[in-house]
């Protein structure tokens, strides 16, 4: 990947931190349904989101997920970058749900970017603003609200993010809110007859959302 094309996607960074990303990084692809991150596993890059999307998760005990945010093009997992610097191991579960193509950069790079480069420095520290404000946001509806305010928040953050129409079933949905595809699949007709989405098969069209 050129130093354009970087700069392109990362325009907060200058010249002299996109040539030392490709210095260091390594361009790097994961097919669709690929593990980037298990549980356990210690970090050894930190991904720089080029193209698609990983969707990032708790496991339980019992298999069961638990669906925390999405990383798309332009952006980066904050836990790898602070957890990574201190050698600890991943919490999460990371799934590419599209073909992705990201920039791997090792870890024991990490220090030197932070203290040469304070586009780096900010970049972190917004990727991890940004994370835990989405994470209490997501705690707060999976609390204090119903399955169905659950569905809608959920939904809404589908469409902010991939647009109008969105390709999913209603298991997947219901992998995410960790609830049964009869629930979710009652609530989604329930949005339907209220003339707020539009249901085809693996598809949710937004109308009056």
């Amino acid at each position: 990947m050129s130093a354009l094309q970087l700069n392109s996607i990362f325009p907060q960074f200058d010249t002299e931190l996109i040539s030392n990303l490709e210095n260091i990084g390594q361009v790097t692809e994961f097919k669709e349904g690929e593990i980037l991150m298990r549980s356990g596993q210690y970090f050894k890059n930190s991904l720089l989101i080029l193209e698609g999307r990983v969707k990032l998760y708790r496991e339980g005990d019992d298999g069961e997920e638990f669906f925390l945010y999405y990383l798309e093009k332009g952006g980066a997992c904050a836990l790898s970058m602070i957890c990574a610097a201190k050698n600890e191991t991943s919490a999460i579960k990371a799934r590419a749900i599209t073909n992705v193509k990201a920039l791997a950069v090792p870890i024991l790079h990490m220090d030197a970017l932070m203290k040469e480069h304070k586009q780096w420095y900010y970049f972190v520290l917004e990727t991890y603003r940004s994370r835990f404000s989405e994470l209490l946001e997501v705690i707060d509806h999976v609390v204090f609200h119903s399955m169905d305010e659950k569905l809608e928040f959920y939904l809404k953050r589908q469409f902010d993010s991939l647009g109008s129409k969105i390709s999913i079933t209603h298991h997947a949905i219901a992998d995410d809110l960790n609830s049964s595809r009869e629930v979710i699949s009652r609530l989604l007709k329930k949005l339907e007859s209220q003339k707020r989405i539009s249901i085809s098969r693996n598809e949710i069209t937004r109308l009056n959302f």
